[in-house]
């Protein structure tokens, strides 16, 4: 084997990058220098180049709510524009001075932004200019400078010389080019997404970026390749000086789906969850409102302030926070122990005056100023929201065994990964204790059990949180939130997502029923009164929560996270739900302002299942026979026939005919006793009792003029009854 020869060898490698460099920058400058002084031969060659075929894109399904309205919705949109040269090609350039005040005067009535001067200004503008070909007048000058919907569009099409119709249709990737060779008149059509109900739902609904029509979040980007469909294309060949447009595949417009979301209840919601940001002052709002055997999401909000104090949806936070839940997360840690059997309803906890110290730190209670709740039982310390009634009993039964107890959370479904399909969310986090080699546990300390077990040192997003308690709710099943219910498309279902069973029992069935009486009482007698109702059981928790913002709990912006968590109505739960609010500085209470909000929610959804029958409302004394106005008797007789309303048969009206008998009414309990009256010519008629139009119209058929005061029934004359009348004599009536 030969020696290496190290002082030949490297000066030929020398050699060899020396090169491979200089070619290197040699091809960098070349760019730079294309990109810079030739960039605008390469574009101007780029605009001769015809491409033989072009991508269509379809239009994008719709999205609806659970009963079938829209929640968005593609329209067309278009941006309007002049060639000058295609119409001084054409030859009507004289014409175009001639209806030149015209059309700015219309293009004025069409836009009141803008005179008809100003529009005349710029037109003449774009007329003028000159190209850097040398030619005079735009090719693309915009006629106004947003896009218009198809309404406007139409309008503008309507003007003079700008009605002539087009002739060429041009298609280009992401919008359709319309023009017209004769009067230059041409349009950009844009697919346009559209909310008919405005913000309603927005971050769950989702946005699109407008400018490169794509998906960006929401349901919009989860349900991306559903809604968007499949591109199509067009042949664009040259047929006497023209390009004409031969669709070689169609594009397939994108399906719909249609999501659990209820516009009422939404709206419900979101008025609820801002009325009470503002009284507050709150920083941000989150609520969801589930249907118990379904979960189907029927309602999800997510507000928060912005800059100029005004509350919108700006991010999904009830999907994708993760938070300390606080309070309401003890109902999970006794569902625990309860499911465990190491407590029972009976179990008694000592809490003292409020404050206990717990492994060198103090545990306190909300009320530890005002001497505490000293001995209560198990169902008590839930319902006042005891820390040191909860925290006790986990640390007594679980604080040698703190994996059987984060295993238990795990068994009642509190930790599951939901798999939302909305991008964003995130799954809850919740740790576990882990041994070393030697048996000891790693960053877990004494504490760590504790405060988990209030509601700390966990990480829940709510949606997760209302699952658990929709569960509760549902006798133990736990179901998978559910945001879309189908896809469909010219009416017919494509595709079905079924309500889907992430746990079949989360705990046993006892457990369960014993946790949902505990919940009621919360309501009832405990710390959750004002999320209750005086019309239905309402069950659920308190939560009240420290934020650690900017430096931790002590050093930093002290915000509180506010919710409750619940269901109803708690005998026979129909929906779950849960509110959070975040805001800064005391006062702060879960029950007292997520508590209210929960209330106005339950309550709203609550009134539409009120169903009311016509004999709820009289008794055996109610009279059910309605009041009838004196008159013309033949018409009332029809309306009382069709009511189903008895009436005597002692007159002689004609109704066959439909000539008015005039006469008085009588309302018996019943039926209804008619009189007809006598009248002669010249005298005056007893209108008492008549409505306007029957005594204006038998007054005026006997010449007179009338002249009515007030509204309702005439309850005087001017001219007393029986009294001799001439023609053109005035009667005043009074009416009730």
């Amino acid at each position: 084997m030969s020696k290496f020869d190290r002082e030949k060898v490297m000066p030929r490698y020398f050699m060899i990058a020396v090169v491979l460099t200089v070619i290197g920058v040699a091809v960098l400058v070349k760019a730079l220098y294309i990109m810079t002084a030739k960039k605008e031969y390469w574009t101007e060659v780029a605009d001769r180049l015809k491409r033989d075929s072009v991508s269509v894109k379809p239009t994008r399904g719709n999205i609806l709510s659970c009963d079938g309205q829209l929640m968005a919705s593609s329209i067309p949109e278009f941006k309007l524009f002049m060639d000058f040269q295609a119409l001084n090609e054409s030859g009507k350039d004289s014409l175009w001075m001639e209806k030149l005040d015209s059309i700015c005067i219309g293009l004025h009535e069409i836009f009141p932004e803008k005179t008809a001067e100003e529009f005349k200004k710029h037109l003449e503008e774009g007329r003028t200019a000159v190209q850097k070909n040398g030619k005079v007048g735009s090719r693309h000058w915009p006629i106004w400078k947003r896009r218009v919907d198809f309404y406007v569009f139409s309008q503008v099409h309507n003007l003079p010389i700008l009605n002539m119709p087009f002739n060429t249709t041009q298609m280009a990737d992401g919008f359709i080019i319309r023009s017209s060779f004769k009067s230059g008149f041409s349009i950009e059509e844009y697919n346009a997404r559209r909310r008919p109900f405005g913000s309603l739902a927005q971050r769950t609904v989702g946005d699109m970026f407008g400018a490169k029509d794509t998906a960006r979040c929401g349901l919009e980007l989860s349900f991306d390749s559903i809604l968007r469909g499949t591109n199509g294309i067009v042949n664009r060949r040259k047929v006497l000086d023209k390009y004409r447009n031969i669709t070689v595949l169609p594009p397939i417009d994108g399906a719909d789906i249609v999501t659990t979301i209820d516009v009422n209840m939404q709206d419900l919601a979101e008025r609820a969850v801002i009325d009470e940001l503002k009284l507050i002052g709150g920083d941000l709002g989150v609520a969801i409102l589930m249907e118990v055997k379904t979960g189907d999401v029927k309602a999800i909000v997510n507000m928060t302030r912005c800059a100029d104090g005004e509350y919108r949806e700006v991010k999904n936070n009830a999907v994708a926070d993760l938070r300390e839940p606080g309070s309401v997360f003890k109902t999970a840690s006794f569902l625990v122990a309860l499911d465990d059997g190491v407590v029972d309803t009976t179990y008694r906890i000592e809490t003292g005056s409020g404050v206990y110290h717990m492994h060198g730190r103090d545990m306190k209670d909300h009320n530890w100023r005002n001497g505490g709740y000293h001995n209560i039982s198990l169902p008590r310390a839930l319902e006042v929201s005891s820390n040191i009634g909860v925290s006790r009993v986990i640390d007594e039964f679980y604080g040698n065994n703190p994996e059987k107890y984060v295993d238990g959370l795990y068994r009642i479904g509190i930790a599951t990964d939901l798999h939302i399909p909305l991008v964003g969310a995130t799954a809850p986090r919740i740790r576990r204790p882990r041994k070393n080699k030697r048996g000891q546990y790693e960053n877990w300390s004494k504490t760590a059990l504790p405060w988990m077990s209030i509601g700390y040192e966990t990480q829940i997003p709510p949606i997760s949180t209302v699952t658990f308690y929709n569960a509760i709710a549902n006798d133990g099943r736990m179901m998978r939130p559910r945001f879309v219910k189908k896809v469909v498309k010219n009416g017919e279902t494509l595709m079905e997502f079924p309500p889907e069973v992430v746990k079949e029992h989360i705990a046993k069935p006892q457990t369960i029923k014993t946790m949902q009486t505990i919940l009621t009482h919360v309501v009832s007698q405990g710390l959750g009164k004002k999320a209750g109702s005086k019309l239905f059981k309402v069950a659920g928790k308190t939560g009240t929560a420290q934020i650690a913002e900017g430096g931790g709990y002590k050093t930093g912006i002290v915000k509180y996270w506010l919710s409750f968590a619940g269901f109803f109505p708690a005998d026979d739960p129909l929906y779950s739900c849960i509110v959070c609010l975040k805001k800064s500085g005391l006062p702060a209470s879960g029950g007292g302002m997520s508590g209210v909000v929960f209330h106005q929610i339950s309550e709203g959804v609550m009134a539409r299942y009120l169903k009311r029958n016509v004999t709820d409302a009289h008794d055996s004394t109610t009279v059910v026979i309605p009041d009838v106005k004196n008159g013309d008797l033949t018409a009332a007789h029809v309306v009382l026939r069709q009511l189903g309303v008895k009436t005597n048969n002692g007159w002689n009206g004609d109704v066959a005919t439909g000539n008015p008998v005039w006469g008085n009414t009588v309302r018996n309990r019943d039926n209804i006793v008619m009189t007809p009256t006598k009248m002669t010519a010249n005298s005056m008629p007893d209108v008492t009792g008549m409505g306007a139009r029957d005594a204006v119209y038998l007054l005026e058929s006997r010449g007179l003029k009338v002249k009515l005061n007030g509204r309702g029934k005439v309850r005087a004359q001017s001219i007393s009854y029986g009294k001799e009348i001439a023609p053109g004599t005035t009667c005043i009536l009074t009416l009730n």
